[in-house]
Parts: C-alpha cells; structure tokens; sequence
C-alpha cells in the first residue's frame, strides 16, 4: 500500500484527473506549478497543500520595458585583441549572446568601464580611449604594438537567464523573453514589493511561496550560438548596478575595480581564492538582499502563507550558511537534488522549519522523450541521494517541471512509486533522526563553513562533475558515518578545534580549495603540523598544500611523505617501492581508480608506505608523522569502491582502526547506517546489480545479507544482544 505525504508534486493546466491519480500513486500532500505552467481550478479542487512559484525580479515586462536602464547588470571581459600599431579596436559583443546582453551606454563608460594592456597588466588611461555606440566598438590609441587589451565594461541583462534556459530548452518559439529588474533601484524596488502585496490578496489559494528565488542570478552567461559561455553557480558577476558600486565605496572608503569582477576572465569563480574586495562585494551584497528577503518573508506570513527559497536561480546573496540567516524567517528552503552532495547542501542549512529536495530528472523534453529511459536516471539519483539522507535527512521531496511528459513514461512512474516510499520509510523508522557520526572530520579550504557541502558545482546545483577529486571527495563524505565540517584557513591560523580527528585538503594547486599562498603561510603550517604531530590525521587529494616554495612543492611533504616532481629536482635520484599489504586496502578487490590523479608524486622521508604506484611515480601513500597519521590521493572520483576507500584512511588517520567494524558491512557496494535512538540499522545496496554482504556489529558478524538491486533493507541492532 501507497504511503502518503512529504511530496510535492508538479502539475499544470487541464492535467487535473492524471494529477489526482499521480497524487495517489505517489503520496503527494502538495502540488506546485513550474516555470512555463499554471494550475487552474481543476487541479486547485483536489485538496492539496498548494505552492505556488514567485518571481519577484521578472514577468512583469509592462513594467521593466519602461525602466530598461534597471536591468541587473554584469562586467563582461571582451575578447583579447591584438595591436599591430599604435591603435587597436576591441569588439565588445563578440562571443556574447546579444539576446541576453546590451552594453550599458547610459553611466558613463570612463568612469565605470576599463582598457587594461593585458601584456603589462597596466590600465590604459581613460583619455587614449574612445567608444563607437553605434559598432560596440572601443578604439585605443596610443597602443603598444604586439600587445594585447581588452576592455571591461558594463552590460544590461536584457533576458532573465533561467526563463530563457527553460525558453531555449523547451523551444517556446515566440514566447515574449521576461526581462529581469534589480530592486537596488528605488522605483523598482517599490514595483516589486507593491506587486507582491497585490499577488498574495489575488492568491488565497496558495499555502506556500516557493520564491525561486529573489533578487540576484548566479552568473549564468551565454555566447553568440546560444551555448553556455559562463557558468558559475556561486557567481556574483551579475549583480552590479553604478548605484551598487558607488554605495560600496562609501561604505567601504575605497572603489572597487572593474578586474574585481572580472578577474582576468575568471569572473571570480569558486575555485580563484577570494580575495578582500570580493569578499566585501559577498558582504555588501548580502546584507542588501537579506534585509529585503526579510521583507518578504514577513509579507508571506502576515498574509498566512509559508515562505519557501529555492536554492537556486537568483540566490546569491542570500548565503544561507552565512551567520544569520536564520532570522530571515523563511520556513523552508528547497533545492535541486543532483547527488549526495546537494542532498547534504539543503539537508544541513540551520534556521528553517524544513528543507525539501526536488529530485531528478526535471520533467523537460531533454530527457523524457520517445526511446529514453528516464527511470534509469531516476534511480541513479536517488541511490546517491539515499546515503545523504541516512545521515542528515531532508522532510520533504518532489519533482519539477511537466507532469504531462512523466506520465508517459509508466516505468518512470513505478520507479518514483517505489522512491516515494522508501522516502518516508526513512522517516517512519526514524522519526526524522539524523545518524551520529563517530568522528569528526575537517575539509579545509579558502571558503570554510560559508560553502559548506557548496564547494564545487560548476552549473545549476542539479549538474555534478563527479570526475573531479574534490567533488568526488564530498559525495563520499555525505553519506559516511562522520561529522563533517567545513573549516577556513583563518580557522586553522586561529587553532583547530579540539573536536576534529582528521583534516582533509583536496583541490588542484593555485585553486581556493587546495589553497594557494595560505600554504606559505607560518601559523598554518606550524598549526597543522602540531595537530598530527599530537595524534591528528591530515588527508590530502590532488594537489594538496601546493604552492612551489622553498624547494617544496606540497608544503607539507614532510606531513604527506610525498612531494610532487615539478622538473627542478630531476637530478635527485628517488627510490620507490610499494608494499600494498596494509589497513586502507583490506576489501578492496580490483584495480584502483585516481580518475584524472595528480601525475609525477613520488614518496619522500623515512616514515612512508606507497600502496599504489604508477610506473615509477606514486599514487596512494600513507606516512607516520609523530603520533599522527597521513594519507595521500593522487585523485579520488567518487566510486562505491574510492568510498570505502575514504572511509577506511580516514579511521587509519585518526588512529581509530579498531572502532571501524563496530557497524561496518563487507561489501563496497552496500553502506551501513545506525540510528542509535531508535535502534535501527539500515544497510543498502548503493549498486543496480543484486549484492552479498556481511553486517558486522561490535566487531562480530551479525547479518549475512543478500540485497536486491537498490535495496535498502533494515535490521535490528543486536550490539545489546
């Protein structure tokens, strides 16, 4: 028999009998529209909780056509272009997508635009450069031959970026483009709340406004072939405005650069370090929006209804793991459930009632069409997504997009059936109990706790580059049996918390997560070779503590037992060998996988093991280092088997060996979970294939299990037995 509740379902005009039967078959409490539908009457009379998706900052083109000079803006880095005597033109729009963005001709160019020589790093002055209006066309002279400029300048959006990805992916033809505004404006500003006072008394029917979401879009750029130029789900880039900037000059006495956006063609992505006048910009920018999310949060409630943020969209500013968010008063924050890691990015966000995942696929045309299998998606999502959950629940799930394309996919509809289910199944046995981890483990990087679980999406949270160590790293860690945190390099300047066992860097060098010129840094190295030195882990993936120093590569090479060949000690003869016989590699059966590893690492010092090597170069090693331990990864993709292997480094690195078979199962491909209060164990089978394993309670086997496909199976803990 069906369960019900916890589920939201999509819906749409004339679709209200289908919508009912769905609502059944998969125990929907609440139903809610998507961009590009609308529910009618029909489907309103079904009884359902009812949220409604909210807009504040597009779909109102009557007004924004009039005011097209508060459009949000962007700095955009034109092209390089060559100078071959003492003038050279720069296109601005070349490699843009003009349907999207206008240069901003209104504030004037000299002051907020910038020619930068890009070959001697030297802005040119404002008076060897002028602009052609009418071409997009800046002409420099006094240019110095064989090098190259480009210019920074200001640009409207003139097509929000998420309606016209939906617009693009579904083909909606000559639907009119919604063009975005930017409440920084005071007309505007006004515009929006008024409208939404008039939406909430024209709306009684909806219970829920699921905002998706506010003012600002993450950097979300397109080219001229209407193909995804810039993406960066954490950007800032699209949320200046000349008013912005000559506020935050005021507030912070100095003005902020062009560059500072741009960033040399970066545009200041996750993985450029921060720097101060970035993380100014995050801090100006976000005490604007929160104050008026406020604003809107309190209107929702004195009109009765809850107020829900989409994670995603337009919310940057918003920073939910930014200290206050939690008086905001939202009640519920959801976001799009691409794997574990997102799963523990809204499951974990403090200072709401509840969080809610919209799981994948989105009902859109890319992936439900004639002779595709959308079920095989869905299972693969929910099977990453299960282990998250185990450990930190989120209350509530649904999906998105178009119900008329899903119910005509009957294997789909099975498959969300039997996920529904399981969902509340969690939840029944319990009672909404998050698993308490046996240690707590540590991943350092430049952004700490403000990214936590949020450290590496590239796109829209529902894409995942798993092939990446950092990324495959976290997806391991989300459904593992530890308290995970998210530390800065600040933290460890000011001492590492007593409570953490283990600390993790992983990232590419040079990168904010590896870490940069923090690795030079006195306090940081001295801080952590104390804490292993004392009996602490450290684990490093890729590139850790890289920043060519002193005749280092990785800083701490003497904590790693490994440094990395970077051709300026190809004299010094090294000497390795491996010797696999250890801890780390007991279960794992196979070849190992590094996915596109750290190349040239070779072990150095007289306390290392190499347990895996490529050719002469190594590629898993562990080190003693004083009373602690170390393991070093050349890369770890997320894999059932790279899971175990974390799993068991990380108990070798904090000493603790002996308490893993405590609750531990065999076999790769299944994970155990323990909730303590309620005495449940819940073992599931995290692969599409039937598999055998043994459950192991207080170092015994306990169980010996044979699991379905998928199957998450609950057993008694019989530790007491």
């Amino acid at each position: 028999m069906t369960s019900t509740g916890r589920f939201t379902l999509p819906s749409e005009e004339n679709f209200a009998e289908k919508t009912k039967e769905l609502a059944e078959l998969w125990g929907a409490d609440a139903i809610r529209n998507s961009d590009g539908t609308h529910l009618d009457e029909s489907v309103l009379a079904l009884g359902k909780k009812i949220y409604s998706a909210y807009f504040p900052t597009r779909a109102h083109n009557e007004w924004i056509t009039l005011h097209m000079d508060e459009t949000p803006q962007v700095y955009l880095l034109s092209k390089r272009a060559l100078a071959e005597s003492d003038t050279v033109d720069v296109s601005l729009m070349d490699g843009f997508f003009e349907e999207q963005l206008k240069p901003n001709f209104d504030a004037d160019p000299h002051k907020y635009w910038e020619v930068v020589d890009r070959t001697t790093n030297e802005v040119v002055d404002a008076s060897l450069w002028t602009l052609d209006e009418d071409t997009d066309t800046v002409h420099v002279s006094g240019a110095t031959p064989m090098h190259e400029y480009t210019v920074s300048f200001l640009a409207y959006i003139i097509w929000d970026p998420v309606e016209m990805y939906n617009h693009l992916t579904n083909g909606w033809g000559d639907k009119e483009h919604e063009i975005p505004f930017d409440i920084y404006h005071p007309a505007t500003r006004k515009f929006v709340f008024d409208t939404f006072e008039q939406w909430l008394k024209d709306n009684p029917q909806v219970d829920v406004v699921r905002f998706t979401t506010f003012f600002y879009q993450f950097t979300l750029l397109f080219d001229q072939k209407q193909r995804e130029k810039v993406v960066d789900w954490f950007g800032c880039a699209c949320t200046v405005s000349p008013a912005a900037l000559d506020d935050f000059e005021k507030e912070h006495g100095y003005r902020l650069r062009p560059e500072d956006f741009v960033n040399e063609g970066s545009y200041n992505s996750a993985w450029r370090v921060p720097r101060k006048p970035q993380r100014d910009w995050i801090d100006f920018l976000s005490h604007f929006v929160r104050a008026n999310v406020k604003k809107l949060a309190s209107l929702s409630h004195e009109a009765g209804k809850e107020a829900m943020m989409f994670l995603g969209d337009q919310w940057i500013g918003t920073e939910p793991y930014k200290d206050g968010f939690e008086d905001l008063g939202l009640d519920a924050v959801v976001g799009s459930i691409g794997d574990g890691t997102t799963t523990r990015m809204i499951a974990d966000i403090p200072g709401v009632k509840y969080t809610e995942g919209r799981f994948l696929p989105y009902f859109f045309p890319d992936t439900f069409y004639e002779g595709n299998d959308p079920s095989i998606e869905a299972w693969d999502n929910w099977r990453k997504a299960r282990r998250a959950i185990l450990r930190s629940p989120i209350a509530r799930m649904g999906y998105g997009g178009y119900l008329s394309l899903a119910a005509k996919f009957p294997k789909f509809v099975d498959a969300v059936e039997h996920i529904s289910d399981e969902f509340r199944d969690i939840h029944d046995r319990t009672d909404g109990e998050a698993a308490r981890g046996v240690l707590n483990v540590a991943i350092l990087n430049c952004w700490g706790s403000q990214r936590r679980w949020m450290s590496n999406q590239v796109h829209h949270a529902i894409w995942h580059r798993e092939t990446y160590s950092a990324e495959g790293v976290l997806e391991c860690l989300s459904g593992m049996p530890f308290e995970v945190e998210f530390i800065s390099f600040d933290d460890v300047r000011n001492g590492i918390p007593e409570e953490i066992k283990v600390i993790i860097n992983v990232g590419d060098a040079y990168t904010a997560f590896s870490g940069a010129e923090n690795w030079i840094d006195e306090k940081v190295l001295t801080n952590i070779r104390r804490f292993v030195d004392q009996g602490g882990g450290f684990i490093g993936v890729g590139e850790p503590t890289a920043y060519q120093y002193q005749g280092r590569y990785f800083q701490l090479s003497d904590v790693l037992g490994v440094d990395r060949e970077m051709c300026f000690s190809l004299s010094t003869d090294k000497y390795n060998e491996k010797n696999d016989d250890h801890f780390i590699l007991e279960d794992i059966e196979g070849a190992l996988d590094f996915g596109e590893g750290t190349s040239r690492v070779y072990a150095q010092g007289g306390h290392y093991q190499i347990l895996a090597m490529d050719g002469e170069y190594s590629q898993l090693v562990v080190n003693e280092y004083g009373r602690g331990h170390s393991v070093y990864f050349a890369g770890l993709p997320y894999s059932p088997q790279n899971c175990r292997l974390l799993l068991r480094a990380i108990y070798y690195a904090a000493g603790m060996e002996q308490e893993m078979k405590r609750y531990y199962v065999t076999n790769v491909d299944t994970e155990v979970t323990v909730f303590q209060k309620t005495g449940k164990i819940a073992v599931i089978n995290n692969s599409a294939q039937a598999q055998h394993t043994e459950l192991y309670i207080k170092g015994k086997c306990a169980y010996v299990l044979d699991l379905k496909p998928g199957e998450m199976r609950w057993v008694d803990d019989m530790e007491d037995r």
